[in-house]
């Protein structure tokens, strides 16, 4: 008679696999949170002695260090981009500055991180082009659109003649500036004791408004 409290086969196996991804998963999370604290010259030998585990159990799930990183990348960046950003900065339905400011909201939402940043600034030092990679990302789904939406707002061609240096680097300063808020937090742990929200906006209407002079 079959004994129907046992387990089927596959039970065993899914539990240790499970483990396995469990385990898979706390090493990303403690090597997102090692990264950001000592940057990636950080080792991994160190890595495990944090965690408690041995240097070959990394090593079990990462064939390599490099891809114990490619893994954070993604953890920590890919999966924080929305790519519903991508279709709002080309919604002509509404004015840019009030896209910008939509995503610049957002944006600051998902970003201003302890870990989020402090990688994003240790990989621009290193060798590893996780920044490199990320910034393309930025140019090419923000940045660009945005110039060329200019562009069209303005009356003028958007389709003929690329996008110039000059174009790009105007939106390249409305980024920088706001990132630079959580780089003043997070890296030069600076006190930043203001409204995020309120400084974005800020800082996204003066950039197509300009700063009214003060008054006499």
């Amino acid at each position: 008679m079959t004994d129907v409290t046992a387990s089927p086969p596959s039970a065993g196996r899914r539990r240790k696999n499970m483990r396995g991804e469990e385990r898979e998963k706390a090493i990303v999370n403690e090597a997102v949170r090692f990264f950001a604290e000592v940057g990636f010259e950080g080792q991994t030998r160190e890595l495990a002695k944090r965690m408690g585990i041995s240097h070959a159990v990394i090593y079990r799930h990462f064939e390599s260090k490099d891809a114990l990183i490619e893994r954070v990348y993604d953890h920590i960046y890919l999966r924080r981009w929305n790519p519903q950003w991508e279709p709002l900065v080309l919604d002509r339905s509404r004015s840019l500055e009030a896209r910008l400011l939509q995503f610049y909201l957002e944006y600051a939402a998902r970003v201003f991180d302890y870990d989020w940043v402090r990688i994003f600034i240790s990989s621009g030092l290193k060798s590893y082009d996780l920044t490199g990679r990320y910034l393309s990302i930025i140019r090419d789904k923000i940045i660009i659109p945005a110039a060329l939406e200019l562009r069209h707002e303005r009356g003028e061609e958007t389709g003929e003649a690329p996008v110039t240096e000059s174009e790009t680097e105007l939106f390249w300063g409305l980024h920088g500036s706001i990132f630079y808020i959580a780089i003043r937090k997070f890296v030069y742990n600076v006190p930043v004791d203001i409204d995020v929200d309120a400084t974005v906006e800020n800082t996204v209407r003066a950039f197509f408004h300009g700063i009214a002079s003060p008054k006499p």
